[in-house]
């Protein structure tokens, strides 16, 4: 479940994470706004994500950090509960996380033989 430390897709992982963090930020005014959810509901929700996401970017040089990370694709999913929009941002996190995982995961596979 984690990739080598030389392989690049790690810094695409983490870059991922880091955007999460921005996007569920946002995430809050757009559930008060317009899914009408109360503010404490959205600051909790949106701020738990982002800092899941955050935790996940922080820990990427250890093999909890992809644990953290795949975690915090789920919340992404999670927050469509309160604001259906999410499900469609989340998706497409969770999307950019599996693409680079398994890119990253092949070129680990490729290393040994190309040597």
């Amino acid at each position: 479940m984690t990739l080598n430390p030389g392989n690049p897709m790690r810094i695409v992982l983490l870059s991922i994470l880091f955007f999460e963090v921005i996007v569920f930020g946002l995430a809050i005014p757009v559930m008060i706004m317009i899914s009408d959810i109360p503010a404490l509901t959205a600051a909790l929700a949106g701020g738990g994500a982002a800092l899941v996401a955050l935790v996940g970017a922080a820990l990427m040089r250890r093999p909890a950090g992809y644990l953290v990370g795949w975690a915090a694709q789920l919340f992404g999913l999670a927050l469509g509960l309160l604001t259906s929009t999410m499900f469609i941002v989340g998706g497409m996190f969770l999307g950019l996380w599996v693409l680079s995982f398994v890119l990253g995961k092949r070129l680990d596979e490729a290393k040994p033989a190309a040597a």
